[in-house]
Parts: C-alpha cells; sequence; structure tokens
C-alpha cells in the first residue's frame, strides 16, 4: 500500500513548500520499485556529509529502521514506522529526549523520512478486521526508496572525492618536497639565482596550507607549487655546469616507463609472462583491451542494466555508468569496491563490469567480493572483459563470431 496524501505537521512544526515537493516526488514514485533497506542505510552513511547529517542521525535513522519489519523496502506496502520516543531512545543506544527530537527534525530536514502525524500527534496504527494494518501514523521511510539512486550516486562521488582528496595530497607532499630539497641544494652548492626570493615564494605557498584543506584547495595549492618546481628546474637547467648525460637519462627514461600508468607511449606489444610486461604495463593493456569493445555490444550481452537506466534504457556511457552505480547498490558492492574497480579498470570498463555481474547474479554468492577479485586480477594484467561478453552474448543465443 503506498498513500499519496500529503500531510501536514502536528502542533507548532511549520508546513513548507520543501516538505510539500518532497511528499510529492515520494508519492509520485516508480510502480513496483524495491530495494534493501540496509543497501539504501549504507549509502546514506557514506553521503552523510553531502546530506548535512550528524552521526547521532544515522544511529536515529537506523533504529527506525529496525523498527520496519522486512528487510525490503517496497512501494506496494507502507513504509510507515510508528515507535514511541522511549523505544527509539533504546535502540538509538540511550539517546536523551531533546536530541532524539533534534535530530528526527534533521532527518525530515534532509529529506530521509516523512512525517505523517495523526490529528493528536501520537504515532499508532489502526487495524482492520483481519488483523492487518489499515493506517498508520508516524514516520515515513518512503523517501529512502523514492531518492535510492540519488543516494547511491551521492555516495560513490563521496568515495571517489576521498580518493582523488588522497591523491592530491600525496602529490602535493611530493612536490612540496621536490621543491624544499632543490632550493637547499641550490644553495648549498652556490648555484647562480635568486634562491631567497624564491624560497620566500615557497614558504608563502606552504603558509597558505589550511589545517582542514578542502579538494579546490588542494589543487590550487598543486598548481602554484608545480609552477614554482618547473622555475626552479628551469632556473639550475640554464647553469652552465648543468649537462644531462646519458646515463642519467636512461635511469630518468626508465622511472618514467614504470611509474606512469597513463603514458601514451607506444609500447611493442609483449607477453603478459615476458620480463618486460610489468604490472602497470599489463594494468594499461587490460583497460584497453576492454574498451575496444562497443557500447551497443555491452548492451546486447548485459540486458538487465538497461532498467536502470533514463526512462529505462541506456543510450550513452555516461548513462550506463549512472546506472552501474545504482545496480551496485542493490548487489550490496560498497562505494570502496566500486572505486577501486574504476582506479584499476576505468570508469567505463568498471561499468560494464557491474553490469555483466548484474546478468549473473543468481549465480554469485558475493557480487561485492567477485567484483574485488576481478579489480586484483585487473592491477595484475589478468583481466579481460571479452570472455565475459561473449558467454553472455551466446547465452543469450547471439551469433558470438557476427557481434565481434
Amino acid at each position: 500500500m503506498q498513500t499519496a496524501t500529503v500531510t501536514t505537521p502536528f502542533g507548532r512544526r511549520p508546513m513548507t513548500l520543501a516538505l510539500l515537493k518532497r511528499q510529492t516526488l515520494t508519492a509520485e514514485m516508480k510502480e513496483g520499485k524495491s530495494a534493501d533497506k540496509w543497501m539504501v542505510f549504507r549509502d546514506v552513511c557514506e553521503a552523510r556529509a553531502l546530506l548535512q547529517v550528524q552521526d547521532r542521525a544515522l544511529a536515529v535513522l537506523d533504529a527506525l529502521l529496525s523498527f520496519y519489519p522486512d528487510n525490503t523496502l517496497s512501494q506496494e506496502r507502507a513504509m510507515i514506522v510508528f515507535p514511541s520516543n522511549a523505544q527509539l531512545s533504546v535502540r538509538a543506544h540511550g539517546i536523551t529526549g531533546t536530541t532524539l527530537r533534534r535530530h528526527l527534525a534533521a532527518l525530515v530536514e534532509a529529506g530521509l523520512i516523512n512525517r505523517k502525524d495523526s490529528a493528536n500527534g501520537k504515532r499508532y496504527a489502526r487495524k482492520d478486521s483481519t488483523g492487518g494494518i489499515e493506517d498508520a501514523y508516524g514516520f515515513d521511510l518512503s523517501p529512502l526508496l523514492a531518492r535510492a539512486e540519488e543516494l547511491a550516486l551521492m555516495a560513490q562521488q563521496v568515495v571517489a572525492d576521498r580518493a582523488r582528496f588522497r591523491r592530491l595530497k600525496e602529490t602535493l607532499s611530493i612536490c612540496r618536497r621536490d621543491v624544499r630539497k632543490l632550493i637547499s641544494a641550490a644553495i648549498e652548492e652556490g648555484a647562480p639565482g635568486d634562491w631567497v626570493a624564491i624560497e620566500a615564494i615557497y614558504i608563502g605557498v606552504v603558509g597558505r596550507i589550511p589545517r582542514t584543506p578542502t579538494i579546490g584547495d588542494l589543487q590550487n595549492l598543486l598548481d602554484e607549487m608545480e609552477m614554482l618546481r618547473t622555475e626552479v628546474l628551469n632556473t639550475l637547467e640554464r647553469q652552465p655546469n648543468f649537462k644531462k648525460t646519458d646515463g642519467n637519462d636512461v635511469r630518468i627514461e626508465r622511472h618514467i616507463q614504470n611509474s606512469n600508468t597513463e603514458s601514451n607511449n607506444e609500447l611493442e606489444p609483449c607477453s603478459r609472462n615476458e620480463p618486460g610486461a610489468t604490472p602497470e604495463l599489463k594494468q594499461r593493456r587490460s583497460m584497453e583491451a576492454i574498451k575496444a569493445f562497443p557500447l551497443g555490444m555491452v548492451l546486447r550481452a548485459c540486458s538487465e542494466i538497461s532498467a536502470y537506466g533514463p526512462g529505462g534504457a541506456i543510450s550513452s556511457w555516461r548513462e550506463l555508468m549512472s546506472a552501474s552505480v545504482v545496480v551496485r547498490s542493490m548487489l550490496g558492492i560498497s562505494p570502496s569496491a566500486y572505486q577501486d574497480a574504476c582506479d584499476a579498470m576505468g570508469a567505463e570498463n568498471a561499468a560494464a563490469t557491474v553490469a555483466c555481474i548484474l546478468e549473473r547474479a543468481g549465480h554469485i554468492n558475493s557480487p561485492g567480493g567477485y567484483l574485488r577479485d576481478l579489480t586484483a586480477r585487473a592491477r595484475r594484467g589478468e583481466f579481460s572483459l571479452g570472455p565475459m561478453l561473449m558467454a553472455l552474448l551466446r547465452a543469450n543465443g547471439e551469433n558470438v563470431r557476427a557481434a565481434v
């Protein structure tokens, strides 16, 4: 049962147009929609910074979900729970009444739950002659189901931003170290140049690093530090006694080839078992092999993923990647596992892999563990999407030779 009635709050709590909009969107939920409540809750926990809810509010939401009898939130039945404040306080680890009311209001404000207040503001259920619930007043969990896809995308964005933040911070630390040591070496060895002024610029950049930087802060500071490093290197290279020996060239060239996994250098093909086939090279070739498969072939092999695209169809890689994030949550694959797959295979390849996992979900006990295993194989250069796609195409009755 899905109630589409718009309700106003009891007592002094005001009605707002934002609340009305959220109730309307919930009432317009797609027919037959369902989602695992704990998978949605995990996405909410990951996205709590974007949702602007505190940890205690998540504890209250956890308690509310525990009063819902099924593990699956379904559009076909009412999703209203009606515990008393005393019951909620016990399941929310002894939270006080005042704090409980504040965090309940925060959950409503964040659009994660709705209130369905009775005439006197009490929470209860009215049962019919057969003992089934005819109507209930309390907290409506249907916004969680209505926003399941949005919450999954938000959770994945948080994980991706966290990974990017970590990479930026590491890169800035290395660049900062390079500049500091190059300046020190130049001063100690008496290299010509205005090193006092350069050092002052370096100190100024370092002094602007905030205690709790954002991604934007780190990116701006990294750009400045890289420009300063380039200026230092250019100044040193202009020295008359600065010569690049053949040994240094070879050493630098080898270092770049072994560490830069995004190099565009054309490399001679070699066997995966050859000594020259480094893990980075294997990973890059694996990613290139997966990308060789067109989107149309992926969708023919993995037809079920289309139902999770906009309007029940997928027409671009971007739409496939968005749908795979939703499927990731539905299959119980953690945001971190999916992000690791994106880092190892590339976003498009990871999306196609999740589509394949969805197609054979009934035969896979742990989709999350399976994806992590494929990710580890991709990092070693031992994974190719081709055999998975070919097997699924054959299972769908397609002529594989013609498909290729």
